[in-house]
C-alpha cells in the first residue's frame, strides 16, 4: 500500500461520520463486503464481528474491511457508536505490496481523527481539487495504520530479543557459577549497557544481578555438599570463593544452615 499510486484509489460516494441511533445495527449482508470500507470509532460502545471473530469495540477501534469479509455489528443503546466510514475501491492493475491488518486500535488518535475530519469534509464543500485531495488523505490514513502496526512489531521483537539476551546470561550464570561475574562483564557478555542491563535483569529474572550470581553459587554449593563428597573448603574454592568465613556466612545466609551441616 506504501507504493500504490494515490491515482489508483477508486473513491465510492459511501462515506460519513455517523451518531448511530439507539436501535442500530449492522446486519448481514447477503452478498460479502464488496469494496475496501475503513471503519474508525469515536466512541460508544458495541460489538463487532468479522468474518467470524468478534470484537468488543469502543473509541480508537479501526478496521479495514476488505472485498469478500463478512460483518456484523450491534451497540449499547446507552452509549451508541460514533464512527466514520469510507468505501473505496483499488484499480485492478495497482500492486497491492502491503495492506494493514484489519483491525487495529489507533495509538495517535488526535492525528488520525483529523484526517478522518478532513476527508469528510472535503466533500461537504465540493472545492477545486477535492477528488486529488482526498485520495491523499486516503492514502495517509492507510500509511498511518501500516505504520502503528510496523512499530508494535518491532517493539514486539525488541523485547522478544530482550528476554532470550537476559535469560542467555542467567542460564550462562547458573552453568558456571565459579567464575568471576560482574555486571559489567555480564552486560558487554549482553551487549547492553551496565545500568541498562541491571534494570532489564532485574525485571525479567525477578532478582538484582549481584543477587542473582550470589544465588546461583550457593544453590551450586548446596549441590557439592551433599552428593560430591568435597569438603567445605574444597566447595568454598571450587565456586571462586578465597575467604572460607566469607563464604560460610553467605551459605548461612541464603539457606539457613552452615556448610559444615548440610554435608
Amino acid at each position: 500500500m506504501l507504493y500504490l499510486n494515490p491515482d489508483n484509489f477508486i473513491l465510492k460516494p459511501s462515506f460519513a461520520t455517523i451518531h448511530c441511533e439507539p436501535n442500530w445495527r449492522w446486519r448481514k449482508r447477503d452478498r460479502p463486503m464488496p469494496n475496501f470500507d475503513l471503519f474508525y470509532v469515536w466512541s460508544g460502545e458495541g460489538e463487532l464481528v468479522l468474518n467470524g471473530k468478534t470484537y468488543q469495540i469502543e473509541k480508537g477501534h479501526c478496521f479495514l474491511f476488505k472485498p469478500g469479509d463478512e460483518t456484523t455489528a450491534t451497540h449499547n443503546p446507552q452509549n451508541p457508536l460514533v464512527l466514520t466510514y469510507i468505501h473505496f475501491d483499488v484499480d485492478e492493475a495497482a500492486s497491492l505490496k502491503k495492506m494493514p491488518s484489519s483491525h487495529r486500535i489507533i495509538e495517535d488518535m488526535i492525528s488520525f481523527e483529523s484526517l478522518l475530519t478532513q476527508y469528510v469534509r472535503l466533500f461537504l464543500v465540493k472545492a477545486y481539487g477535492t477528488e486529488i485531495e482526498a485520495k491523499l488523505i486516503l492514502k495517509q490514513l492507510l500509511i498511518r495504520l501500516l505504520r502503528e502496526e510496523m512499530e508494535k512489531k518491532e517493539r514486539l521483537e525488541g523485547t522478544n530479543h530482550m528476554l532470550e539476551t537476559i535469560r542467555e546470561v542467567a542460564n550462562y550464570v547458573q552453568l558456571h557459577p565459579g567464575r568471576p561475574h560482574t555486571i559489567e562483564s555480564l552486560a558487554a557478555r549482553a551487549n547492553l549497557s551496565e545500568r541498562y542491563f541491571s534494570q532489564k535483569f532485574k525485571q525479567i529474572i525477578g532478582q538484582t544481578v549481584k543477587t542473582y550470581i550470589v544465588h546461583s553459587r550457593i544453590k551450586r554449593a548446596e549441590h557439592l555438599l551433599y552428593f560430591s563428597g568435597m569438603t567445605v573448603t574444597e566447595t568454598a574454592s571450587a565456586l571462586g570463593y578465597n575467604d572460607l568465613h566469607f563464604f560460610s556466612r553467605q551459605f548461612k545466609k541464603y539457606t539457613g544452615h552452615n556448610p559444615s551441616e548440610i554435608r
